[in-house]
């Protein structure tokens, strides 16, 4: 694994207030998103606050289930390959059901058979918004029979902000346990630590060296 220079440092944690300090802490003990990128934003009070009450707000409550949210976030990080992202889990979408073996098929979700009808037409959405596709009439035709307009809105939301996130953070070279370290939250298989992080990154089975 080669170390790449990090391009926005760390906000210093005794430069921040009770406020700020309880939601890293949050952040080190619950994850997703985990204390670095937290940190990256808290250079900006309005940064900081704004994702993370929007973040709350689409990712973690709202109409649309939250492992269906989970599988369009992971889409994101696999399509523009953040790492940091992509190597976070959420663990109540664990606890929902939503294994390894279905990440593994991401990129084929069309055609693996992995995913239901729902499933499948949130990730076209992910799909269309990402890579900026010009879908035609039935696009829209099976994402109205399978979403109220409500959860089109919601789902739509959450897709672009961690996809505005996920295109920003892969440029900044961090990673994961440089920032409070010392827990496994949210860390994918393989990555619960820093010498695990190294030893599957170095893999050549590795998901951000393989085609997209």
């Amino acid at each position: 694994m080669t170390e790449r220079p990090q391009r926005i440092s760390y906000f210093p944690l005794d430069q921040m207030d009770d406020r700020m300090l309880v939601e890293m802490e949050r952040c080190a003990t619950v994850g997703t998103p985990r204390p670095e990128s937290s940190a990256i934003r808290a250079h900006s009070q309005a940064a900081f606050w704004f994702f993370a009450d929007s973040w709350k707000s689409l990712f973690h409550e709202g109409v649309v289930e939250h492992s269906l949210k989970e599988l369009c976030r992971l889409y994101v990080s696999r399509s523009v390959k953040c790492e940091y992202c992509g190597n976070q889990r959420s663990v109540k979408a664990q606890g929902d059901g939503l294994t390894e073996g279905k990440l593994d098929e991401l990129m084929n979700f069309e055609t693996s058979g992995t995913f239901d009808v729902r499933q499948r037409a949130a990730l076209s959405y992910a799909e269309a918004i990402t890579w900026r596709l010009d879908p035609d009439d039935a696009f829209w035709d099976r994402l109205h029979a399978n979403f109220s307009e409500e959860e089109l809105v919601e789902l739509a939301c959450f897709i672009t902000l961690t996809m505005g996130q996920q295109s920003w953070l892969r440029l900044l070279n961090i990673d994961h346990h440089q920032l409070m370290a010392g827990t496994d939250a949210s860390m994918a298989p393989g990555f619960e630590d820093a010498d695990a992080l190294r030893a599957s990154k170095d893999d050549a089975r590795y998901w951000a060296t393989q085609p997209s």
